[in-house]
């Protein structure tokens, strides 16, 4: 053998001895010495506890898969047991995650490449608690030590991370917030095989090549310290890193009363790409959404929406939500519409149109603080829940439920709503109800607030400064042209009547309560009727029973036509007062005085009857009319009689207010509207 020979012969040699002691030393080293020197790496990179407390060893398999050559080559295994990562130091819970044993497989020719690729991982009984505190401190945030220390204008790492699937028994996750007052606690099981997405969910075309279903989950125990359980499926690893591929989600959630069910894929879902699923929500109310959503949303009654939600999380203002084509129910009217949430800055933004062909006004009740509706008491019973149980007294009529003011600039919104057929009762007919909602920085208007009532119309603005303590509240309405033998379609004398009725309002005041604005209220109202009819059964069909006293001690059991009926009450610090209250009938006079207090809820009323020309009426005394609004008291007042002309000559104090209200009657109607007459005679009396 020649000495070139030799040479190469050796080096071989050598290599290959080289290549065995390696193999020897890789295959017999014991990796449990690594242990304190990778905890110790890993706990200083993450700020936080890192420990391997078990056996830590490595294998050597080929991969038969391979192609070629390729399955020769032998890929390591690792293991691990009983692995902790614990919370960082603002969290008193030690451990976050728990694993009883994990298991990877790295494919090293993928090194070459500069890619770390591994093409599964074996959990065993993964268990993670995570926590949120009172003062908004997590454990999922990681605050990596190469963070700090890094340089923002160096170029991206040109190393890659692959990781094709997540396998394991059984998965738990503990989940702690403060805030959110919750205590929930999720168990995750593979399904044994894999389910299609078509087969648990349906679908539509968009959803068509959705990932199957994987894994299924069920949690239980309390958010917004109430009941919540839940569960559902979601897909695996392939469709949670594939961005072709949607990822199945099913959820069906209880949190208290509420419901919420959601069946869809989720796009791209680690660089969160979008949503699309169809969106269930059923509850006792609409407020108790806020804790579940953060869309703030009103008391109502019990109310079930069915819609198609999409979400895309990567637009320029923030995150979009469009809750579009949604038809349900709220209490006994219908609902149907679109919505859309997004979350920008400084608030998020709620816009949409929402119609209802069928709306009862019952439903509206809870807005304003009434208890009404179909399934009150369980809207009652959801706002007590919060803590926001009922304050009304069972002396008031007016309603004391308080405006949570304190949320309302929680976000911003601009929704306009329209109701086609109102139902009131069955004598009181409305109907398109229009009105454009704006909210900005805790600051509401209705404007305007519109309905079509008995062939005529009522227009308002609404105005409630919730951004003020106590808040600040104005509303000013119009009515035009409402006709009587409309707005009294069970009597039958009215039918004949070409009467209407007019008026305006402005009151301002402040308070968080109906009551409490009107408490505090200033304003006037006026209102304006002619060719009426009045008469004990009126009152009776009414539901007056104080009128219906009035009335038979005037006029006894006939039906007298009402020439005109006016009115002028000034209002100050809710404290009301007439300066022209008057009925002209075609047998008398009739003036009204006194108050009505909205702070304490009290009437203090006095009617002076005045006959035309000849007696017709008996009475020969005021009336008067007192006590609370809710059950008022009606009599004769003792004293002297009424003097002859008394009224009149009340009436003769009136030359303003008549002039004022001469502005409810329309030009068209001045001929033959007894208004204008019975109005120009008080302002020539002298």
């Amino acid at each position: 053998m020649s000495r070139t020979g030799k040479v190469l012969s050796w080096v071989i040699g050598i290599f290959l001895l080289l290549v065995v002691v390696v193999v020897v030393v890789i295959a017999t080293f014991d990796w449990n010495r690594l242990k304190p020197t990778i905890n110790q790496k890993v706990s200083a990179e993450l700020n936080r506890p890192f420990a391997i407390r078990g056996d830590l060893g490595v294998s050597w398999e080929r991969n038969r898969a391979e192609p070629g050559w390729r399955s020769w080559v032998p890929w390591p295994q690792v293991h691990a047991d009983d692995i902790m990562l614990g919370n960082p130091p603002a969290i008193a819970d030690v451990t976050m995650v728990h694993l009883q044993r994990a298991e990877a497989t790295l494919a090293p020719l993928a090194l070459l490449h500069k890619q770390v690729y591994l093409p599964w991982i074996k959990l065993q009984q993964p268990d993670a608690r995570l926590v949120q505190t009172a003062d908004k401190q997590n454990n999922w945030t990681f605050n990596l030590a190469s963070s700090q220390t890094s340089d923002a204008s160096a170029a991206p790492s040109a190393w890659s991370f692959r990781l094709d699937n997540i396998l394991f028994d059984q998965g738990q996750i503990h989940y702690l917030d403060a805030i959110n007052k919750a205590d929930v606690s999720v168990t995750i099981n593979p399904l044994g095989k894999p389910v299609p997405y078509a087969q648990v969910a349906g679908g539509n075309d968009k959803q068509q090549g959705a990932g199957d279903f994987v894994f299924g989950w069920k949690a239980s125990g309390t958010y917004n310290n109430q009941r919540l359980d839940g569960e559902g499926k979601i897909g695996g690893m392939l469709s949670l890193r594939s961005q072709t591929t949607p990822f199945p989600l099913q959820v069906d959630v209880r949190n208290g009363t509420t419901r919420v069910r959601v069946d869809g894929t989720l796009q791209d879902p680690l660089n969160l790409g979008g949503l699309d699923v169809r969106l269930r929500f059923a509850g006792d109310t609409l407020a108790n959404l806020y804790g579940l959503t953060g869309v703030l949303l009103p008391d109502t009654p019990p109310y079930e929406t069915d819609g198609h939600l999409i979400a895309r999380f990567n637009e320029d203002k923030g995150p979009s939500f469009r809750y579009e084509n949604f038809n349900g129910h709220i209490g006994d009217s219908d609902i149907h519409g679109s919505l859309v949430y997004r979350q920008q800055k400084p608030r998020p933004m709620l816009t949409g149109e929402l119609s209802s062909n069928q709306l009862r006004m019952a439903d509206l009740g809870p807005l304003i603080g009434v208890n009404s509706g179909k399934g009150s008491e369980k809207t009652q019973q959801a706002k007590a829940q919060r803590g926001e149980a009922s304050t009304q007294p069972a002396d008031r009529v007016l309603p004391h439920d308080k405006f949570v003011t304190k949320s309302w600039n929680a976000m911003d919104a601009d929704v306009k709503f329209s109701g086609k057929r109102i139902e009131h009762s069955n004598s009181l007919p409305l109907s398109d109800l229009y009105t454009h909602l704006q909210l900005n920085n805790g600051d509401l208007r209705l404007d305007p607030l519109r309905f079509g009532m008995a062939g005529g119309t009522l227009n308002a603005t609404i105005h409630l400064e919730g951004d003020r303590t106590p808040m600040r509240g104005r509303a000013d309405l119009h009515v035009r042209k409402l006709k009587l033998r409309q707005l009294f379609p069970g009597v039958q004398a009215m039918q004949k009547s070409l009467g209407q009725l007019n008026g305006d309002a402005t009151l301002s005041g402040t308070g968080n309560s109906v009551a409490d604005l009107l408490a505090t209220s200033n304003g006037e109202l006026k209102l304006l009727m002619n060719d009426g009819l009045i008469s004990r059964s009126l009152m009776e069909i009414a539901g007056l029973n104080v009128g219906n006293y009035v009335v038979g001690k005037i006029f006894g059991d006939d039906e007298v036509r009402i020439n005109c009926a006016a009115t002028n009450l000034n209002i100050r610090n809710g404290l009301a007062t007439p300066q022209l209250f008057v009925f002209d009938t075609e047998n008398a006079v009739i003036n009204v005085s006194g108050s009505a207090n909205f702070a304490n809820e009290r009437l203090d009323l006095t009617i002076d009857p005045e006959s035309k020309g000849v007696r017709i009426i008996t009475l020969r005394s005021p009336l008067y009319v007192r006590g609370t609004f809710k059950s008022p008291d009606a009599g004769v007042k003792a004293g002297p009689l009424i003097a002859r002309g008394a009224a009149a000559v009340a009436l003769g104090t009136v030359l303003a207010p008549a002039a004022a209200l001469l502005a409810l009657v329309s030009p068209s109607d001045t001929d033959s509207n007894q208004c204008s007459k019975v109005l120009q005679q008080m302002k020539q009396k002298k």
